[in-house]
């Protein structure tokens, strides 16, 4: 099929876990591209489930995950990846024959070894990835454009039924998704160094900066540069949602830190020594790595990346 078109069968009784940010952009998108006969929210939290209900982006709701999942054929876990376990253990004994367990984790090892031994032989298990978001979360901040034109990366265990795996491809193709498939171990590798540590390093220069801002008497802030500004975008993220992916990918990504310091150090050196051409050479690099970018369609060359500033108060 092609890429935001409807999905030749939609899923009956979608069930999504978690009405975040990805959650709720989830369910808008897929009563829009009708990729959901019926879609269920389901959230611990009363003042999210008030919220969802007034914005009308669900057909039921409920706080209750063991009722919630009745009868759905597809469920979606949009909650930090170190809860998957317990939700997992609540609501596998309501599970319906061929049901489809996914999520939408930014680790996957995890994902698998938390919620696979909780669900029986019949139950499809197909974790996935969107890799889209913004700083924003809550239900409010959801829209159903969210994933277009994004990759959602599928993570099948081995063994997992093809056709199931075909399944949620369609699902996230029909909302506009482009869509890859990878082993749940190379996913964490490649997410640790294009997201997890980039998300670690805007935490810590804006946590620096805060120290400085005490120095400095404010200027840390009044004179901030756009690159700050953007560490501090990336910065304002979800903090249960981080101290979680780092918690529970914490092998790649001690990893990638140990390669970026190797790195730091060498640009480090060829600061000291006013070596210029090595500096020249690095930039260069990067800055064709910026242009492949927009060459994918992954980001847009339009001033500021795109982004509407706030009108002036």
């Amino acid at each position: 099929m092609t890429r935001g078109e409807p999905m030749a069968k939609p899923f009956s009784r979608l069930a999504i876990v978690g009405l975040g940010l990805i959650g709720s952009s989830l369910a808008r998108a897929a009563k829009k591209a009708g990729a959901a006969d019926k879609v269920v929210a389901i959230d611990a939290s009363a003042d999210v489930r008030a919220r969802v209900e007034a914005l009308g982006i669900a057909d039921e709701v409920t706080g209750d995950v063991a009722s919630g999942v009745l009868n759905a054929d597809f469920i979606i876990l949009c909650v930090p990846v170190m809860a998957n376990a317990a939700i997992a253990a609540a609501m596998a004994p309501n599970l319906a024959r061929g049901a489809i367990v996914s999520d939408v984790g930014s680790v996957k090892g995890c994902v698998v070894k938390d919620v696979g031994p909780h669900l029986r032989p019949d139950i499809h298990f197909v974790p996935a990835h969107p890799v889209a978001g913004t700083e924003h979360s809550g239900p409010d901040a959801g829209f159903a454009e969210l994933f277009v034109n994004r990759w959602a990366i599928l993570t099948p265990p081995e063994g997992t039924d093809e056709a199931a795996t075909q399944r949620v491809r369609s699902f996230w193709e029909a909302i506009g998704a482009n869509v890859e498939v990878m082993t749940p171990e190379h996913h964490d590798l490649v997410l640790a160094i294009t997201s997890h540590v980039p998300h670690l390093i805007a935490y810590n220069i804006v946590g620096t900066a805060a120290d400085m801002e005490e120095v400095t008497q404010g200027e840390v802030i009044k004179f901030s540069a756009g690159g700050f500004r953007d560490f501090t975008r990336i910065a304002a993220s979800d903090p249960t949602m981080w101290r979680d992916v780092f918690l529970t990918n914490k092998e790649a990504v001690l990893e990638m830190l140990g390669r970026f310091n190797e790195d730091l150090a060498a640009l480090q050196r060829a600061i000291r020594w006013g070596d210029g051409e090595a500096l020249f050479n690095l930039f260069t690099r990067t800055r064709a790595i910026r242009r492949s970018i927009i060459d994918m369609g992954q980001e847009t060359a339009a001033p500021n990346f795109g982004r509407t500033p706030e009108p002036l108060k």
